[in-house]
């Protein structure tokens, strides 16, 4: 990730300028606000603002004045209480706003989580930077012949090199062809197109931008997703960059988060079942089990 001079010049800026305030404020998220974190070759993720804490959500639930006499050890326990139970509104309670810098391909997958707020880049008014993300070696990989939405054997010498190449030359050359299709020439004639046609011929991996604000319960929900081993390499990253933020924002709720969503498994009642029988010795197959072959294959993979 590169900055201009003057973005480092606007981000200290910010940093540097205090302000007196009477609602309640996370020292761990002070620490991270408008700070820009590197994600991918060019993208970022930094805190632009923020509302809530850990308190904001245990007030919420027992719809209280204030901070009360609760200690930690209760608020602890009543944030277990409600992520285990699903309940979703005192998580609602908190909001973030990130700006985030990321390939159009990747933003069309986060988009499809439509619980937030987001204003985008306008490439109609704007011009675009010439910047594209181009995958690290180890990230290339061949469909996977088991999942038909991942990736499966790396890519090397010579084949990596020819993708590589072609990623690099065809995005350059795309950008090429937008700026001369923007750009007018009095002495030919040439009008240049309009931005929000020669935008038509850029490709998924150049970079855009976005403002998103989203309350805690859906950016849980997206993490829970997106921050998954199986989710794809270049929307899981920009997760776990969120995941480190989030974790010193609102402790002791992303606590409850790790243990049970991020690092829990979901069982059907079939998976119950099945795991009742076996705890009583009996011997259980996918024959007998009522479970489809998927489902037996994901439960066995967990359960073994």
């Amino acid at each position: 990730m590169t900055l201009t001079p003057e973005q480092l010049a606007d981000i200290a800026a910010e940093r540097a300028e205090t302000r007196t305030t009477l609602r309640a404020t996370a020292p761990g998220m002070e620490a991270h606000l408008y700070t820009a974190y590197p994600v991918l070759d060019h993208g970022l993720v930094r805190v632009i603002d923020y509302m809530g804490d850990d308190n904001a959500i245990t007030q919420a639930a027992r719809v209280s004045y204030g901070r009360g006499t609760k200690a930690v050890s209760d608020d602890r326990g009543l944030i277990r209480y409600l992520m285990r139970h699903w309940h979703s509104t005192p998580f609602e309670m908190c909001e973030i706003k990130l700006h985030v810098k990321l390939p159009v391909f990747v933003a069309r997958q986060w988009i499809r989580h439509r619980t937030a707020n987001v204003n985008e880049y306008s490439a109609r008014y704007s011009i675009l930077d010439r910047e594209f993300y181009i995958p690290a070696p180890e990230q290339l990989a061949a469909q996977s012949k088991v999942n038909n939405q991942g990736r499966g054997q790396l890519l090397e010498g010579a084949e990596a090199a020819r993708v590589l190449d072609l990623l690099r030359e065809d995005a350059m050359r795309a950008y090429d062809h937008y700026e001369d299709m923007l750009t007018p020439d009095e002495a030919t004639g040439k009008m240049g197109l309009a931005r929000e046609l020669a935008r038509m011929n850029l490709p998924a991996n150049v970079y855009t931008q976005w403002y998103w604000k989203v309350d805690l319960h859906n950016l849980f929900h997206f993490l829970r997703l997106r921050a998954d081993a199986h989710a794809q390499y270049e929307i899981r990253v920009y997760a776990e960059e969120i995941c480190k933020i989030v974790k010193d924002w609102v402790p002791l709720a992303y606590s409850a988060f790790e243990d049970y969503r991020l690092g829990a498994v979901g069982l059907s009642a079939s998976g119950v079942a099945v795991l009742k029988r076996r705890l009583a010795g009996e011997t259980v197959t996918q024959e007998t089990s009522g479970m489809s072959k998927g489902e037996w294959r994901e439960f066995t993979a967990e359960w073994g």
